[in-house]
């Protein structure tokens, strides 16, 4: 029989979507206003690739902030569990996990292939992909270019920890006529100073892997590693951690079924 494994990723932001089995993919798509309008989306992608769900053939696992919109999932799993699952396919069974999401920021240690510790910080934006993107607007910039410009500025203090009052602080600087170069790298060093004061409330693994939608951006990675003091891999694959996560345990979760049943 011909099966396939999704794992689908729905974020605050992007929905990530991987495909595992008789044939491989993997997509990514703005979530928009409605999580169910996006799953259905999905589904009718998946379609177009010959990856019917709902059937024998094709496993789903859903994880993420819109999971519970993906109805014809056939399991539904915690963003903590499957970002250490996609992590340890990334970066070994001995990980830490920085996840750096449109809403939240995720701090995640996996210790022989196991979720040891984990925290999670969605109760201020300033230090996540919202407040860049927030910035990157007042500056009147893509977030790519924001990345850009600030890997040739030298970044002016933003002391705020709020993401309003920070802004505020960036409407002053560009009043006093400040290079946007120096402001950008000031937006990227403040965001990546928040995310590193946040995962040092944890003892970190000596492999500490970026995940979230800035995982393939070296500069951000190279910001973070000095706030840290400590390597911080940046690859691209980190962008769909939580989707190849839950991909994986799909593909773990047939074969439980199967042993259960005696189907081999």
């Amino acid at each position: 029989m011909t099966e396939h494994y999704v794992g689908i990723d729905i974020g605050s932001t992007a929905a990530k979507v991987v495909v595992t089995g008789a044939k491989t993919l993997h997509f990514v798509m703005p979530t928009g206003w409605s999580s169910k309008e996006t799953a259905r989306e999905i589904r009718e992608k998946l379609l177009a690739e010959g990856i019917e769900v709902g059937g024998e053939s094709t496993q789903v696992v859903a994880t993420g902030y819109g999971r519970v919109a993906v109805e014809y999932a056939d399991h539904v799993v915690t963003e903590i569990t499957c970002h250490a699952r996609g992590g340890r396919e990334l970066a070994g069974d001995n990980c830490s996990i920085i996840d750096v999401g449109g809403q939240d920021t995720k701090v995640i240690l996996v210790s022989q292939g196991m979720v040891q510790d984990f925290l999670m910080n969605d109760k201020c934006s300033a230090g996540t992909g919202k407040f860049l993107e927030i910035m990157a607007n007042r500056l009147g910039v893509t977030l790519e270019e924001l990345f850009e410009l600030a890997s040739r500025g030298e970044p002016v203090p933003i002391s705020s920890l709020c993401t309003v009052f920070a802004e505020s602080e960036v409407i002053s600087l560009i009043g006093e006529g400040r290079d946007r170069e120096d402001i950008a790298a000031g937006v990227v060093h403040s965001v990546a100073a928040k995310v590193a004061q946040f995962a040092k409330r944890k003892e970190l693994q000596d492999a500490v892997l970026l995940t979230g939608g800035l995982s393939p951006n070296p500069y951000f990675a190279q910001v973070l590693s000095e706030k840290l003091e400590r390597k911080v891999l940046s690859k691209a694959e980190g962008r769909y951690a939580g989707a190849l996560g839950a991909a994986r345990l799909a593909q773990e979760k047939k074969r439980k079924q199967r042993k259960n049943y005696g189907d081999y």
